[in-house]
């Protein structure tokens, strides 16, 4: 759809049949998105498409598509122009929920993200980068060792989802009493982000998920409270007791980035290692070169997974003042969406985008977003986490592989996999 009159009027119209904002979209097969995506990539500028309210007693409003790589970096480091602050989720958070809360540092721009940022990144210091490295590879091996004795058959609860949920509890010095209750809560917490569903799960859901999102904040708070009195060699203990311009973070904020770790951390890994695994499967030529040297394309095929694949779908920006992107005029005021899924397979970066190629190179997907203030903290963590585990499936157990197709849901935020049965 075009944009409504008063916003870009050299906005581009949508090819028939293509609508981003309509759910039924998200519940179309993948290559045919990807068939979508590509149309809208040769079009001379971004489309304007509309959302239609639940129960249209909201006014309508919109947002323009930026699906190529270059119109993604542009608006990911310019961030004075396109802000965070007022939600990058779909939907945007509501102020009552922030206010209750607290903002997760995806939702904030400069100076008080910046701030926020300087007292996470200090708090990751060498020493706890190392050990955070250490014990990859202890829960990697354990993991293993668990499905070789029980042979569980479905590989996201009992291998994805575990490593880093497992890994990021450890780094954060979360006890182990609490942690199955915690699992529960990310999944209460993220299951309907980005999907539609049914008036009366509207109504329902998202209780479950705000209880579930306070459970954890309130939890990890009172840790931080003991810490700050009686710190230890963890996490949490470094960001409640770091000084950087005399700022340290409260409970309220150490809640919301815990929040952020788990389902930000948690949730894209375990989506990677599962589209992964299918995805090695579904390409027999590329898991054998792959297991004909593993220390030459390791890095190579953890980079290729996470471009094929995508864990994060889109995030939101809004334009703070008039600006123009990609031949389009833009309005302040107005929301942009980045389609990172579609900037990785931009046929303007990338040759035979659609193919899975694990020695690629160069490899330059925005598989933790294309750069800028926003660049995702944890892709060190990611990479090594998927590594190390990829590793160590591949050299004990060579016959790995899924069985099936896995079980998706039909999300427009992230790309999200249910469930996948695998074997050896």
């Amino acid at each position: 759809m075009t944009a409504p009159a008063g916003t870009s009027a050299r906005a581009e119209s949508a090819p028939p049949g293509i609508d981003l904002a309509d759910p039924a979209f998200w519940k179309l097969p993948a290559p045919a998105r990807a068939a979508a995506f590509a149309e809208l990539r040769r079009l001379p500028g971004p489309v304007y498409f509309t959302e239609r309210p639940a129960g249209g007693r909201r006014p309508a409003k919109g947002f323009h598509a930026l699906v190529r790589h270059a119109d993604v970096v542009e608006a990911s480091r310019t961030p004075s122009v396109f802000l965070s602050g007022p939600g990058v989720t779909t939907p945007e958070p509501a102020r009552w929920v922030r206010a209750l809360f607290g903002d997760s540092m995806v939702n904030l721009d400069d100076p008080r993200h910046a701030q926020l940022r300087r007292i996470i990144s200090r708090a990751f210091t060498p020493r706890l980068l190392a050990r955070a490295e250490a014990d990859i590879r202890r829960v990697a091996a354990r993991l293993v060792d668990e499905v070789i004795e029980h042979r569980p058959d479905d590989f996201v609860t009992a291998v994805a989802a575990e490593l880093p949920f497992q890994v990021i509890c450890n780094m954060m010095g979360i006890p182990e009493e609490p942690r199955r209750s915690i699992l529960d809560q990310v999944d209460h917490a993220s299951e309907n982000t980005g999907v539609d569903r049914p008036l009366r799960s509207r109504i329902r859901i998202p209780g479950r998920g705000l209880r579930a999102l306070a459970a954890m904040q309130g939890m990890v708070a009172d840790l931080g409270r003991e810490r700050r009195d009686h710190p230890t060699d963890d996490l949490i203990s470094a960001l409640v007791t770091a000084d950087v311009d005399g700022r340290n973070l409260t409970g309220r904020e150490l809640g919301a980035f815990f929040s952020l770790l788990l389902v930000a951390g948690v949730e894209t890994t375990r989506n990677a290692l599962a589209h992964g695994l299918t995805l090695l499967t579904d390409h027999p030529d590329q898991r054998e070169l792959l297991l004909s040297d593993v220390d030459r394309h390791l890095g190579g095929t953890v980079d290729e997974i996470i471009r094929h694949a995508t864990p994060i779908i889109q995030f939101r920006r809004t334009v703070a003042t008039d600006h123009e992107l990609g031949g389009t005029r833009l309005a302040e005021g107005e929301k942009v969406v980045l389609f990172f899924g579609s900037a990785n397979r931009d046929e303007a970066v990338f040759s035979d985008p659609d193919a899975f190629d694990i020695t690629r190179t160069p490899n330059p997907h925005l598989g933790f977003g294309g750069g800028g203030p926003h660049y995702c903290l944890g892709a060190h963590l990611a990479r090594q986490e998927m590594k190390v585990l990829l590793r160590e499936l591949f050299t004990r157990l060579p016959g790995l592989r899924a069985v099936g197709e896995p079980v998706l849901v039909p999300s427009s935020f992230d790309n999200r996999v249910k469930s996948l049965k695998f074997t050896w």
